[in-house]
């Protein structure tokens, strides 16, 4: 029998049979049903399996215990696949308590029509003790069901984490894909309308000191929880995952499709880093819905079809609406021989959606293609790949006066290497100081690695920061030193013609700067830098520190602690006085930088 740890047993099955999970989703390598047995003084089982399944998991069972019977059956899920076994689990082992909070009791009577004789209900933050094991209960309500709860076993540090970080596919299939892609697929299909609750269980989960995740489907996670975890993460705040474009097309006599192909052509002659394309009446529908949340960009190519739009690219929209679909650029091709309506149609239906940037020009397809179709599909594939068009060619130097009127009281991540790694920090003191030779100053704390970097090799990047960068970009750069950490590890990096890292998204210009002389500060050091290169990305507006306060910055939670709040990160020193030499620990700013709480 499969160990999970010395007493954690996986007592799951895998099912072959299937053809569509939960009735629609295609699950070509099969699924798996997770269920988990404790073998403490008191011995609990996690959940039950799908309904055809009962003597293969009871076989499972009692492979571990023998004759010996369990005390608990713990219920996290009472979707079907998970529940559908309890009843007769309580035939063979009727002085078990089934442990559930009072949703999950409800809907088993729903199900079950029968009274459990032994219950347990729990509250969000219960706790069971088993004898060596301490199990608290986390209530997770809509990830996806509102009765759902995860558990925390702080012994082995294992989180039983319901249908959360599952994925598509038996556990006796290797998947070729990894994880991600039928864990992506699974959750924007199954979970992806309700981002805010994962997001709240994941800033719970957060808490936890976690070596290993047992969930309802797919693998036990054991190595590498930071990656899974930073998925979820991204997934549940509808951020992108990859950049570049996906097109999504319906056609009925080829003109549309002829469009869409000549697009993914050009955009991939514009530098576009990845570039995707379904037919939604051919291709897997769920597919189609995750590449749609994973990529930056979508184009949505269809006919009008009745003075709307053609069905599969109807239904296609309708699965991201009710997912919350947002924070996308979009483009739009449209054809229609009497009367196009596809783009107002397509804009209505998103019209609900949040953060949504339509990208100019919209191409009108009059039945099928002519120049000026095809010079309206040029025009759109280069608005979609400004940005990467501006980014070809690093290597090569080139100089951009534009890129120094972005230089403002904003916010920057300075790039240098030592000699062995990259590294990178946040500073907000860069000012051009002359214009005839291009000349920029750039302060930085002596306290940072990157000052003495710089001080020895005489070269660092400037990487403008501009309104899309998240919180997530000043944790990197701004509270975690170089000294000790290696802040671009296994990531693949742009590199400008110095050989310094140039970042991948989140800034409208960079500049690569040579010191020309250095100026001691006491705490500081300015370093008077020739401007080598500079380069305009984007047209995205730069970060300013106050859009930084307002909008980026979250809030700190200083209400019940007394003391002094750092302005910049929100670190709170509690005391009744404030140090004169203080630094904060997180950003190094110092005394000036904070104030008191009132």
């Amino acid at each position: 029998m499969n160990k999970v740890t010395d007493s954690i047993y996986y007592v799951g099955v895998n099912d072959h049979q299937v053809d569509l999970f939960e009735g629609q989703y295609e699950v070509p390598n099969g699924m798996a049903y997770n269920s988990y047995l404790v073998d403490d003084d008191l011995i609990v089982v996690f959940d039950t399996v799908d309904i055809n399944f009962f003597d293969e998991w009871m076989k499972n069972i009692k492979e571990v215990l023998g004759n010996r019977k369990p005390n608990f059956l713990v219920v996290q899920h009472m979707e079907p696949d998970h529940s559908a076994n309890i009843m007769r689990f309580l035939e063979v082992y009727p002085d078990t308590y089934v442990v559930g909070n009072k949703k999950t009791f409800v809907m088993m009577d729903q199900f079950f029509h029968q009274e459990i004789k032994n219950k347990m209900i729990v509250d969000d933050g219960g706790f069971l003790n088993t004898g060596h094991h301490n199990f608290t209960f986390v209530f997770a309500p809509m990830v996806h069901w509102p009765e759902v709860m995860v558990t925390y076993d702080s012994v082995d540090k294992v989180l039983f984490s319901a249908d959360g970080f599952g994925k598509f596919g038996a556990n006796d299939v290797e998947d070729p894909e990894g994880w991600d892609c039928e864990a992506r697929r699974y959750y924007f299909g199954i979970v992806g309308k309700y981002g805010a609750q994962v997001q709240n269980l994941l800033k719970k989960a957060s808490s936890l000191d976690i070596n290993i995740i047992c969930p309802l489907h797919g693998p036990v996670l054991k190595e590498n929880l930071g990656h899974y975890i930073k998925q979820y993460d991204t997934w549940s705040s509808y951020k992108v995952e990859t950049e570049g474009v996906s097109i999504f097309y319906t056609s009925v006599y080829g003109h549309t499709k002829e469009a869409a192909y000549l697009l993914k052509d050009l955009l991939e002659k514009h530098n576009c880093p990845k570039v995707a394309i379904t037919d939604l009446a051919r291709d897997d529908m769920f597919e189609a819905i995750e590449d749609a949340f994973r990529y930056s960009k979508i184009v949505l190519a269809t006919t009008t079809y009745n003075a709307g739009i053609f069905p599969f690219m109807d239904t296609f929209i309708n699965h991201l609406v009710e997912r919350n679909f947002q924070n996308k650029t979009i483009g739009i091709i449209e054809n229609g021989t009497w009367a196009p309506m596809a783009a107002k149609v397509i804009k209505t239906k998103l019209e609900k959606c949040k953060n949504l940037t339509f990208v100019n020009p919209t191409v009108t397809i009059l039945s099928s293609m002519d120049e000026l179709v095809k010079e309206n599909v040029e025009s759109l594939a280069k608005a979609l790949c400004e940005e990467y068009d501006a980014r070809k060619d690093l290597q090569s130097v080139s100089f951009d006066p534009n890129a120094l009127f972005n230089i403002g009281y904003g916010l920057y991540v300075v790039t240098t290497n030592d000699g062995k790694k990259d590294n990178g920090l946040i500073v907000n003191t860069v000012t051009q100081v002359t214009n005839d030779p291009n000349r920029i100053a750039v302060t930085i704390n002596k306290a940072n690695y990157s000052c003495g970097t710089i001080g020895v090799t005489k070269k660092l990047n400037i990487n403008v920061i501009d309104e899309t960068a998240s919180f997530e970009i000043f944790k990197k750069f701004g509270f975690v030193s170089g000294r000790d950490n290696n802040k671009f590890e296994n990531e693949e990096v742009n590199r400008s013609a110095n050989g310094l890292v140039v970042l991948d998204k989140n800034i409208n210009s960079f500049m690569s700067l040579e010191v020309y002389k250095s100026i001691d500060l006491d705490t500081h050091m300015m370093f008077i830098c020739d401007v080598k290169e500079s380069r305009v990305l984007s047209n995205n507006k730069t970060m300013t520190y106050t859009f930084y306060q307002s909008n980026v910055k979250p809030k700190p939670e200083v209400a019940k602690k007394k003391g002094y709040v750092c302005k910049v990160c929100g670190y709170v020193y509690e005391g009744d006085v404030l140090p004169e030499d203080i630094v904060c620990p997180l950003c190094k700013h110092g005394a000036n930088d904070f104030e008191k709480i009132n």
